[in-house]
């Protein structure tokens, strides 16, 4: 960071925050705090609290323990009109996409303005001009423009993630969070997907909240990885000029078995061979990190 520059503005702090589900704690005393323009990674396997990391964010769980401040505001503060306020700043993109498989891409894509329109909305004349004029804007960025007026379950998994990201900007958030939103795409599609919500945060100046749990993704795309393990944060480091060593030191951190990491060590020494081999035949490929499956980490 250039020393006359003054520190970006923190946008996301999560202060202590424990939560519980009758006895299962699923969330144990994580703080974080994200600045604007950041590109964060929450890495772990299943069930180390990522998701409901997430839904603190904006307010779709409620801490038992703890503070959340977005925005400048205290979400758990936040009720009725004023936490809608806050929802409609926050856009947020699933694993399943969550579409209408009904509709047409253009209507899911116009159903991310629904928090700035008044009354019914039934079918497409029932938009203005101006919405479905960005909605269609908003689609040619994700380029699918020419996609617009098939139905949502006509179209592969990626292009209906894609969609879900444009959904996600017809909101015009400054925060966008995303909850694996690559596990059900292959790996083509992931590279793809991923490398689009970095280049919509950079263009738009999005603070941006991913989980994952592939730690090649988290080391092409994210600018921080923040490691959670039994809901607590057990990492949290910038990306950049990670050597291998570290990049192991990842992998054990989130692991939960020492047969898991020796397997995530081999195929690591394995992939990384792989890709140094076929590098020059690659151009493009985003970060070079080694490629690691998802049953290794599992």
């Amino acid at each position: 960071m250039n020393p006359h520059t003054a520190p970006a503005e923190t946008v996301v702090r999560l202060d202590g925050i424990t939560k519980r589900f009758g006895d299962t704690v699923a969330l144990d005393d994580a703080s974080l705090s994200v600045r604007r323009g950041e590109v964060v990674v929450l890495l772990g396997l299943s069930g180390s609290g990522k998701s409901t990391l997430l839904r603190h964010v904006d307010g779709l769980e409620r801490p038992t323990d703890g503070r959340v401040t977005v925005l400048g505001r205290e979400v758990t503060d936040l009720t009725g009109r004023a936490l809608r306020r806050l929802r409609s700043e926050v856009g947020f993109i699933f694993q399943q996409f969550e579409l209408v498989p009904s509709l047409t891409v253009l209507e899911n894509v116009l159903t991310g303005s629904l928090a700035t329109v008044r009354g019914p909305r039934l079918g497409l004349w029932s938009y203005g001009r101006a919405a479905k004029a960005e909605a269609l804007a908003r689609l040619d960025r994700v380029g699918l423009l020419d996609r617009a007026y098939q139905r949502a379950d006509t179209l592969s998994g990626g292009q209906q993630q894609r969609v879900a990201i444009a959904r996600a900007l017809m909101q015009r958030p400054q925060v966008l969070l995303a909850d694996e939103p690559v596990a059900s795409l292959d790996p083509e599609s992931s590279d793809q997907v991923m490398a689009l919500i970095r280049e919509i945060a950079a263009d738009e100046g999005l603070t941006v909240i991913c989980s994952l749990h592939q730690v090649d993704l988290a080391l092409s795309w994210a600018d921080r990885i923040v490691g959670l393990r039994h809901g607590q944060v057990v990492l949290d480091t910038e990306t950049e000029g990670l050597s291998k060593a570290q990049v192991m030191e990842i992998y054990g951190r989130v692991a939960t078995s020492t047969d898991q990491f020796e397997a995530i060590e081999l195929e690591l020494s394995a992939a990384g061979a792989g890709v140094a081999a076929g590098a020059a035949n690659t151009p493009g490929t985003a970060g070079g990190a080694a490629s690691v499956s998802e049953d290794a980490v599992r």
